[in-house]
């Protein structure tokens, strides 16, 4: 069954470039490896969609191979997140062309939830694998930052003509510096007494919310009420 998914997906690429994430495309991928439609239809039930959820995934666990296999004990918190950015887009790099056709395929509208979730699996996936241990609302604001920064890299990146990426390398530092500054500020307004007092309010709220599976029950990604 394994084989089969893999052969299926291999076979879509190369049509994706023409045909996009399309029934077009998962037609002519069943054509070129003989796979009977009725197995094709049960490894991916949803067609084109899950054929573009399953290429996202593949990237994501190659992503997470290559963190795993690196040496990110001599690097600096911030350069470890963004290791696992590059990793991901790396991940892609042969393919480039059909990750634009999923940027465009995910941007519609029957299509951007799950979109979504995979961007935020993304985030999650390299935090998880840099060894998050956060219980509290910083598991949900690592993820939304870390997926913000991801999607406006994927973008420049899908632009980006220079030698080896350079730019998109770039453009992604200065994306983390920003998160970097904005969490000092919220630190320095926590730590002065004057804004100390208007931040009890929001810090409160955000004292209320748990990482999935730790008792906040809110339809949030990733959340899981406990039993």
């Amino acid at each position: 069954m394994d084989d089969a998914k893999t052969q299926i997906l291999d076979a879509s690429l190369p049509h994706v470039t023409f045909d996009g994430w399309s029934k077009e495309t998962y037609d002519a991928a069943l054509q070129d490896t003989g796979i009977d439609a009725a197995l094709a239809r049960s490894l991916y039930p949803r067609g084109a969609l899950d054929l573009a959820v399953a290429f996202h995934h593949r990237g994501d666990a190659q992503m997470v191979a290559a963190l795993k296999s690196a040496n990110l004990l001599s690097m600096r918190f911030r350069d470890r997140i963004a290791a696992g950015v590059r990793f991901r887009l790396e991940a892609a790099g042969e393919e480039k062309e059909a990750v634009r056709r999923g940027s465009s395929f995910f941007a519609l509208p029957m299509n951007a939830g799950e979109g979504a979730k995979l961007v935020w699996g993304t985030a999650d996936a390299i935090w998880t694998a840099l060894g998050d241990q956060s219980k509290d609302h910083n598991w949900y604001t690592k993820r939304a930052t870390l997926s913000a920064v991801y999607t406006a890299t994927v973008l420049f990146w899908l632009g980006d003509e220079s030698e080896d990426h350079a730019a998109t390398w770039e453009f992604l530092d200065r994306r983390i510096d920003n998160v970097m500054q904005f969490e000092k500020f919220k630190a320095q307004m926590n730590e002065n007494p004057l804004t100390a007092k208007l931040m009890a309010g929001p810090n409160w709220l955000l004292s209320q919310m748990k990482a999935p599976g730790t008792g906040f029950d809110a339809d949030l990604p990733g959340h899981t009420t406990p039993k």
